[in-house]
């Protein structure tokens, strides 16, 4: 059964598994730790003992047999698909000196997989490779790969190597995590790297993912980060790892608590492993069919016996403790959850009319209007002083009006501050002008709103505007055109007139995403690679801190106006971080509305319940691997033409990537 049930969230991280041993009767097996509790089992395929190379083939001659867990009679099809996990087998040596050992690695795995595909499971654990030293294995696994249609296979990973936990605390600890591969240079003890060297050689293919095995060691906080933006489909969560509260039952360290809190709310299903270590000395008996140790290699035939309780039940009901220990979703976490890792082409609003859909999820956030609502108060208390606050009227024009949330906004701003105002509300998309005519008059604001069905750029203003207010930003600040529509507009506001946004700055940074590359990679082609999306990052992992990359300030009062810009940033990852693999560049941006009030997605500023903005992605054609201790140049440019504007970049270290999006080939906002 689920571990519990969280309002809005259907992940696959409700259900919990179990790592078994090898059985005859799988059936008894599965029976027995569904009764437990388990949703799912992770179970050997075929005999521990099994070596094809010693396998002897019947008297009637043909094919030998594996010695599979029963045949896929003993279960239904909807069991073995929703409540198995094949695990292959362990002994598995594919990059071996010996070549018979080799052979029957290889012979095994692919009986087994071909197996499990034949059984519909959904996901099989492979064993873990070898430290960057897994050629064959990862060629034999890349060819199964390109027959596979929806199975996963998972890839073993420790969080912490073996030899980096037994030198844990020890004078040796230091030297063992600094130890280098002598032919790559690569950090031999980071099991990153381990995964990594794997998915490259498997091309960063959709169906590999990772196991994470976990036990009491921890990496440090950055390292423990890279694994957010990797495939990681599951936990392998060893008893060692859990401690022993006050009264004998197992529990974990808020550091442990923390990450599996973090895996929960990214889709992870969290795994039991080990032979039970905690629990009262009163605990009820136990079936060995029900749990195994990590080798795989101990086992029963099953029986009969009944199985008074689960012995591995404790740790289960204590995860599923720290599952509804979970915060709710939020109002804009159920908003959101839809367009997690969803790639979206940003708006073309010059180009094209927003539809009634689109102005009504924007219109739903109310934090954003708030914030428009207290600039143009400050701006209006700021322009006309109390003593003339009945005798002066403010101009106001809203520029990119809509369906009118800035008009009702200014107006309410001027409400409290007690200021009369006169406001323009200029709008190009006709269809949102019928509304906003309609919404005027249901308000009674014909006296104090003029409507102007007209493009900012080449309307012909009656009167000089005091303040200008807009809502033109995206997710990169000015990727939809903002500096270029107030350029235009800026002709209508007085000498010392105030605009609101004042200014807006973007910013990028690493972020490492194999879910977003694979799915950019789904389309075949150039073009999506050379294409900003945005996208409400979430299987995605902040390498570093963004940085600043493009300021605009409003009113411009440059002669000439030149929108074009460049900017070339180095990106130092965290000493502790380790290596890292880069995908492309999450995009952000901070405005100033006015004053003191801002507005904005970059992460260490940004507005707290906004949904207006999602960040936005610069994929990269191919994946930038970051040494550990090395720095990230990028360079990006903003480049304007007759017709339309279009961003460049490019990664010039620690190695060389193609020029993104020449002249706009693939991916521009047009004028």
């Amino acid at each position: 059964m689920p571990l519990g049930q969280r309002a809005g969230d259907a992940s696959e991280s409700r259900y919990g598994g179990a790592e078994v041993a090898y059985s005859e009767d799988i059936h008894h097996t599965l029976a027995a730790n569904l009764a437990g509790g388990f949703d799912f089992i992770v179970a050997p395929l075929t005999d521990p003992s099994y070596r094809p190379s010693e396998a002897k083939p019947s008297a009637a001659g043909g094919a030998v047999v594996p010695p599979f867990a029963g045949s896929d009679l003993v279960l239904s099809p909807s069991q073995w698909s929703s409540h198995v996990v094949g695990k292959l087998s362990t002994w598995a040596d594919v990059d071996s000196p010996d070549s018979l050992m080799r052979s029957d690695s290889e012979t095994v795995i692919k009986q087994e997989i071909s197996w499990a595909s034949h059984l519909s499971l959904q996901a099989c654990l492979l064993p873990t490779p070898k430290a960057l030293d897994c050629g064959n294995y990862a060629r034999c696994i890349n060819q199964v790969l390109q027959g596979l249609s929806s199975m996963q296979l998972w890839l073993r990973i420790p969080l912490v190597s073996p030899e980096l936990q037994a030198a844990e605390g020890t004078p040796e600890e230091d030297a063992v995590m600094m130890q280098r591969d002598p032919n790559t240079n690569r950090m031999l003890n980071d099991s990153w790297e381990w995964w990594n060297a794997f998915r490259c050689l498997c091309e960063h293919h959709g169906h590999l993912s990772v196991a994470l095995d976990i036990t009491g060691s921890l990496p440090s906080p950055a390292a423990l980060h890279r694994w957010l933006g990797e495939p990681v489909r599951a936990a392998i969560l060893h008893t060692s790892a859990f401690l022993t509260n006050k009264k004998g039952y197992p529990c974990l360290s808020k550091k442990h608590q923390a990450l599996i809190h973090t895996l929960f709310n990214h889709s992870v299903q969290i795994v039991i492993c080990g032979q039970p270590l905690h629990g009262p000395s009163d605990s009820s008996p136990m079936d060995a069919s029900a749990g195994s140790d990590d080798s795989g290699n101990e086992g029963s035939d099953g029986g009969d016996a009944v199985i008074p309780k689960h012995p591995l039940r404790l740790y289960l009901e204590y995860i599923a403790h720290l599952y509804r220990k979970l915060d709710p979703l939020t109002e804009q976490e159920r908003f959101e959850i839809g367009y997690r890792d969803f790639l979206q082409a940003p708006l073309q609003p010059l180009m094209d009319n927003l539809e009634a859909q689109t102005y009504e999820t924007f219109e739903k956030d109310a934090t954003k209007y708030s914030q428009y609502q207290k600039a143009v108060y400050a701006a209006l208390m700021d322009r006309v002083p109390d003593s003339e606050a009945e005798s002066s009227t403010v101009v106001l024009m809203v520029v990119g009006a809509g369906r009118g949330p800035l008009v009702r906004a200014s107006l309410q701003a001027a409400a409290e501050a007690g200021r009369k105002l006169k406001v323009y509300a200029v709008e190009k998309n006709p269809n949102a002008v019928v509304t906003l005519h309609s919404l005027v008059a249901l308000e009674g604001w014909q006296d104090v709103v003029t409507i102007v069905s007209s493009d900012m750029r080449r309307w012909k203003a009656p009167e000089l505007a005091d303040i200008l207010v807009s809502e033109l930003l995206g997710s990169f600040g000015d990727n939809e055109l903002s500096p270029e529509c107030l350029d235009g507009a800026q002709r209508f506001l007085k000498p010392d007139g105030i605009s609101i946004p004042a200014s807006y700055t973007s910013y990028i940074g690493p972020i490492t995403s194999s879910k977003l590359h694979n799915d950019v990679k789904g389309y075949n082609d150039l073009a999506h690679f050379e294409t900003a999306y945005v996208v409400k990052l979430h299987s995605a992992a902040r390498l570093t801190e963004p940085k600043e990359v493009f300021t605009f300030t409003h009113p411009n009062h440059q002669e000439p106006i030149d929108n074009t810009r460049y900017k070339r940033l180095l990106f130092e990852l965290p000493p502790d971080t380790g290596s890292a693999l880069v995908h492309g560049f999450g995009g952000y941006f901070d405005a100033v509305l006015y004053g003191d009030v801002h507005l904005g997605i970059e992460p260490s500023t940004a507005t707290p319940s906004m949904f207006s903005w999602f960040p936005i992605f610069f994929p990269l054609r191919f994946p930038v691997y970051v040494p550990a201790g090395e720095k990230l140049e990028v360079h990006f440019w903003r480049c304007v033409g007759p017709t339309k504007v279009w961003y460049e970049w490019a990664v010039t270290a620690p190695s060389m990537s193609p020029v993104h999006n020449p002249n706009g080939r693939s991916y521009w906002v047009g004028l």
